[in-house]
């Protein structure tokens, strides 16, 4: 980068402390906004614009959150299960989920309680061993199996 260059795309702003760095972030923000501002909306109902914003942030959280779990499980199974096991969960499973999220990130009450139970939860899987370790491994099978059979139809 040339020498002031972020110096100038900042706008001439030299960041010496916290609040040069805020105001820097600050003006960068309002460029933004100018920016947005001028960019044509799909729709000229705004309420229709909201819809669009919605389905788009969940569609893209829902891709984004496929793309971890499958990431993740692939640390310990094949790529091709891994996909199967995050395809097949059920209704039941994906509801108990997104509430225990919406529970934990709701309130610090509600964060020690979802935090809490996965704790004990660990524990006492942990305590059970082997016979947790069995009943787990069937159970992605079986999901995977499903997520497997997804793919067939």
């Amino acid at each position: 980068m040339a020498k002031g260059g972020l110096v100038a795309r900042l706008g001439g702003l030299k960041p010496k402390g916290a609040a040069s760095v805020r105001q820097g972030l600050s003006a960068g923000a309002d460029r933004a906004k100018t920016v947005l501002d001028k960019a044509p909306a799909p729709s000229p109902n705004p309420m229709t614009n909201l819809v669009i914003a919605d389905i788009a942030l969940r569609g893209g959280g829902r891709l984004l959150r496929h793309l971890v779990e499958t990431t993740v499980l692939k640390t310990k199974y094949e790529s091709e299960k891994a996909k199967n096991i995050v395809k097949g969960r059920g209704m039941i499973q994906t509801l108990v989920g997104t509430a225990a999220a919406r529970v934990a990130t709701k309130s610090v009450p509600g964060a020690i309680l979802v935090g809490g139970g996965l704790l004990a939860k660990a524990l006492y899987d942990r305590q059970r061993g082997r016979q947790a370790a069995k009943e787990g491994q069937a159970a992605v099978n079986r999901q995977a199996a499903e997520g497997e059979s997804a793919d067939e139809t």
